[in-house]
């Protein structure tokens, strides 16, 4: 087994960010569980070292019991002895007063005070949870941190150097089709002339250079993309800076095999020479499937 597997077990106060860290470590490529059951991790841990298919793993561990510290810790000391992986703890604190409002605002009860006041659960916890918090490598505070601000935190703990957090994906669809629902920004682009109606185009795509040059040589074409560009470079960083991991960009025409598919691939192009980006055409091949159908 090698030494390369990472291992950061996210714990801390309840009500101190567990879920946005967890969702932080996921977007970071980590194989995330949540609250996995003590009498589970012996098994899970004999399948990470026998399959060697996992280099990042993130736990979501709740250590408000002594008996799931001594396994933490149990395992944690095997990890050590063993050499078999870089074993982290990441702690998630806030401030009594914060975590009190933070469990006003969603109306919950705490976990260690449901039938009582939710300081005295917090009170518990605090005491319970201190030899792991001292035990940790990292503890952030989160009493001033919002998610967005949380999840840059542990970006700037945890990321590679080499990692790509945000990307854009390009997608051209037909609006006969359906509107994509998972698209950010959506473009409907049937104003522009159609190659549909021209016989020796009709069966070609945005992909070939007919096509392409068809809908690129149209007057209106050119002002529509020099603009539509200039909007999405200046509306991208924003919607980087709030901490999208991605940006899903749909330019529709009717059947989506021409003008969306040119202008998507142009569009894609120029904005991959600022951001990863992938293309993709929902409905290229659609047409053509209900011709062989029918």
């Amino acid at each position: 087994m090698t030494e390369d597997i990472r291992l950061v077990i996210i714990t801390g106060m309840s009500g101190a960010g567990k879920t946005v860290a967890m969702q932080s470590f996921e977007d970071l490529g980590y194989f995330c569980i949540d609250n996995m059951p003590p009498s589970l991790l012996p098994k899970f841990w004999d399948l990470v070292r026998e399959s060697g298919k996992l280099s990042k793993i993130a736990l979501v561990i709740d250590l408000r019991s002594r008996a799931f510290y001594d396994e933490i810790v149990r395992m944690l000391n095997d990890v050590a002895v063993h050499g078999t992986m870089n074993a982290q703890v990441l702690f998630l604190d806030a401030s009594d007063e914060e975590l009190v409002s933070r469990y006003k605002e969603t109306r919950r009860s705490h976990p260690l005070a449901r039938n009582g006041r939710v300081m005295e659960g917090i009170q518990r916890e605090r005491g319970l949870l201190e030899p792991i918090r001292q035990a940790a490598q990292l503890v952030i505070d989160t009493t001033k941190l919002s998610p967005r601000k949380l999840r840059e935190e542990i970006f700037h703990n945890y990321e590679a150097t080499n990692v790509q957090l945000f990307h854009i994906e390009v997608m051209s669809f037909g609006f006969k089709y359906g509107l994509p629902i998972d698209a950010d920004i959506v473009m409907d682009v049937r104003f522009l002339p159609n190659p549909y109606y021209l016989p020796e185009l009709r069966e070609q795509t945005g992909l070939d250079e007919p096509v392409y040059d068809y809908v690129m040589q149209q007057p209106q074409t050119e002002e529509f993309y020099q603009r539509f560009l200039s909007l999405l470079t200046a509306i991208v960083p924003g919607y980087q800076k709030e901490g999208k991991s991605n940006l899903t960009i749909a330019i529709g025409c009717t059947g989506g095999q021409h003008r969306s598919v040119a202008l998507a691939q142009r569009i894609g192009q120029a904005l991959g020479d600022a951001y990863p980006v992938h293309v993709t055409h929902r409905d290229i091949e659609k047409r053509k499937e209900s011709a062989n159908r029918s």
